[in-house]
């Protein structure tokens, strides 16, 4: 009997980071692929030809049913770790909705993803995963939970992590986690697991650890890390970090949330390492070792074949250097306003026009300057039209690399920097009003771009406030 025969496969939480590259894994591999998310605008910017997708949150039971409805197999990628400390409870609630939900729907397996867990785990994130699979399992309908630590591929929190520290800290103040052993899996590797263990009869019921072949400390898989980049991080561990401490500090140097820097951070202060070679017999593939899984995906980051929306990774618009951080430093500005949208769009695209940016030109004129200093574009390059835009238009220092018509404009940063960025205005509905965004996404390269961004943060922060005031100001005007 094909795949087919069989019925589809969903992937819940499509929109996340293994939900997003098992979707294509399996559609690749011609699997029938409904995708599933509580944000179906994110699905839907995939481009993802023959999945079909819908809109679920295991949070609302009503959204599960139409979901579910004629699925074989059903993929629960669902974790609420970015939720602050009440994810255990609202994973285990989702857990529970999901599991009658297959029930009534008759879904012959659930696979679900787990974490790797020592006997003892300290770790609330480590236990709210075990107790999402043991919650999923009271139900009726078979689960198969494949447990991994941590995972090398591009996006992957911890890998960025690992990346960040090395790329950004050439000297490093870290947790005692840094002694901590792992069985880091490649991304492929797991992949592989997920998609062929529900073919097998006798692994309905089964909790399975996964993971790569080799067994190394944190500080093992950044020394490693650095010698493939060029790079030889000093690792000085120190026993004051607390976890707590340590989220905030590494906050400071990656991208990657405080909330979810804080989960991982408890998650890494035990061994977690595969104790199961089970599924390595049922399942036979050529498993990665480290150097050949972080090459790959640094390979995959530089064939721009990295499954994520384009603000997740501004460094892949232009030419990847394994320097830069995939996740991206953000700030933003507001202002709201009962302007149209069709008004506050025609002040949007003048952006730029004979040097004027709405708001602070003086700062405007300031960055333009120093860029030709150091040899950038900036005071060479004039727009192409007063008031109309299109995709590769250059503005100043920026180019044109996206445009939604009265939504939104994506502008990618060219001057000389540290770093890639990308300047994004947007207009939101919101009833009778209308919210203008300017949000910046800055990818520091190595410690010079953290610093850089460090310096301009506070005149960021004054300048998109002034500026979508401005842009609403002059839209109103209009009128």
């Amino acid at each position: 009997m094909t795949q087919k025969d069989k019925g589809i496969d969903l992937v819940v939480g499509a929109s996340g980071y293994i939900g997003t590259n098992l979707v294509e894994y399996l559609h690749a591999n011609g699997r029938r692929v409904r995708a599933a998310s509580r944000n179906i605008e994110v699905l839907e910017g995939r481009d993802w030809d023959g999945v079909e997708l819908c809109q679920a949150d295991a949070l609302q039971p009503h959204t599960l049913d139409p979901a579910l409805q004629g699925i074989d197999t059903a993929y629960y990628l669902v974790h609420s770790m970015a939720a602050g400390k009440q994810f255990p409870e609202l994973d285990a609630e989702a857990a529970r909705n999901f599991a009658a939900a297959a029930a009534r729907q008759h879904v012959r397996r659930i696979v679900y993803l787990g974490g790797l867990t020592p006997d003892d785990p300290r770790s609330e994130h480590l236990k709210s995963r075990q107790e999402t699979g043991e919650v999923l399992r009271e139900g009726t309908v078979p689960v198969t939970e494949i447990r991994a630590g941590m995972i090398i591929g591009p996006g992957s929190a911890a890998w960025e992590v690992i990346r960040d520290l090395v790329n950004h800290l050439p000297i490093m103040v870290t947790p005692r986690w840094v002694f901590s052993r792992s069985t880091p899996i490649a991304l492929g590797n797991l992949l592989c697991y997920l998609a062929d263990v529900a073919r097998h009869a006798e692994t309905a019921g089964e909790v399975y650890d996964v993971g790569g072949p080799d067994t190394l400390t944190y500080a093992d898989i950044m020394r490693q890390y650095g010698k493939l980049v060029g790079k030889k991080p000093i690792i000085v561990p120190v026993p004051v970090l607390t976890p707590r401490l340590s989220s905030y500090w590494l906050r400071l140097v990656t991208a990657v949330p405080t909330n979810i820097a804080r989960a991982l951070i408890d998650g890494l202060s035990q061994d977690v390492i595969a104790r199961d070679d089970r599924l390595i017999k049922l399942i036979p593939q050529h498993l990665m070792n480290f150097d050949e899984a972080a090459n790959d995906a640094l390979n995959a980051e530089r064939q721009h074949a990295v499954p994520a929306c384009w603000v997740d990774s501004a460094a892949a618009c232009e030419t990847f250097k394994p320097e830069y951080s995939f996740y991206a430093k953000q700030e933003k500005g507001s202002a709201t306003t009962q302007a149209t949208a069709e008004d506050i769009w025609a002040v949007v695209c003048t952006i730029g026009n004979n040097g004027d940016f709405f708001y602070a030109r003086g700062l405007w004129w300031l960055r333009r300057a120093i860029d030709w200093i150091v040899g950038g574009p900036s005071l060479r390059r004039r727009r192409r039209h007063p008031t109309e835009l299109r995709v590769g238009d250059v503005i100043d220092a920026w180019r044109v690399i996206a445009i939604e018509p009265e939504e939104r404009l994506t502008l990618l940063m060219e001057m000389r920097a540290p770093g890639a960025g990308v300047l994004e205005f947007s207009i939101v509905e919101q009833g009778d009003e209308r919210r203008i965004d300017a949000q910046a996404f800055w990818h520091p390269a190595g410690v010079w771009g953290l610093l850089y961004w460090y310096v301009t943060l506070p005149f960021h922060s004054i300048l998109f406030r002034g500026t979508t005031r401005a842009i609403a100001a002059r839209a109103e005007s209009h009128q």
